[in-house]
């Protein structure tokens, strides 16, 4: 509170650590990229001057740096994200006007948060279950056409799942290009084929410590 303002930032714990995960970490581009697009839109989102927005900037641009994230991509996720609120003739990924922060401050807090829109389609979904009409025989006919499009809709797609390494970045491009060769100018060549990637279990395993079993946890006495 300063002379009645209220005055926000982000706050970080004392004891916090500044890890993200690690630049050199075996994970997809864009884990690497929505780490840097996270915070800084919690940091606009949070801070209510550009003084404290340029602060936790600075933290963030420290934090990334400790954890191996090259200054180059760091500069061109930050004018990603700041496209549209700074000059296009600069050459450094800062906004120095505070108009144009308070202007991307607003912005971002009309826009919900995913919290904030599962929370809204849980609610709609509710009113639906709760909506009661007499027209159960349109109700069934509608319903049996959804799932007909519904699954329609399924069969018009390829989902293909690999496990990531980084050695083998261009799987997911080498993979459409041999469906778009094989399968053109064919019978299926109107379904959409979708290449996703799951993380190595070595690596999760590394990354997620679970709680030790409640027999391990207990004081036994030693004989």
């Amino acid at each position: 509170n300063s002379n009645g303002i209220l005055l926000t930032s982000v706050y970080h714990k004392p004891a916090a650590e500044p890890y993200v995960v690690p630049f050199i970490s075996d994970h997809p581009r864009h884990v690497f990229i929505n780490v840097i697009q996270t915070s800084l839109a919690r940091a606009v989102r949070y801070c209510s001057t550009l003084e404290a927005f340029n602060h936790e900037q600075r933290y963030i641009q420290l934090t990334l740096l400790y954890n191996g994230y090259p200054s180059t991509f760091m500069d061109r996720e930050f004018l990603k994200f700041f496209f549209g609120y700074i000059s296009s003739t600069s050459f450094l990924p800062i906004i120095d006007d505070e108009k144009q922060f308070l202007k991307m401050h607003r912005k971002l807090l009309d826009q919900p948060t995913l919290s904030q829109s599962q929370a809204a389609l849980s609610a709609a979904m509710a009113d639906i279950d709760n909506d009661q009409t007499d027209e159960t025989v349109n109700e069934s006919k509608e319903s049996k056409n959804y799932n007909d499009k519904s699954k329609q809709h399924r069969n018009d797609k390829l989902i293909i799942h690999y496990t990531h390494e980084k050695r083998i970045h261009s799987f997911k491009k080498e993979m459409h290009r041999i469906y778009e060769h094989v399968f053109n100018n064919t019978p299926v060549s109107h379904v959409k084929m979708i290449v996703g990637n799951r993380n190595r279990q070595d690596a999760k395993r590394e990354l997620i410590r679970k709680r030790p079993k409640q027999s391990l946890l207990q004081n036994k006495p030693i004989k």
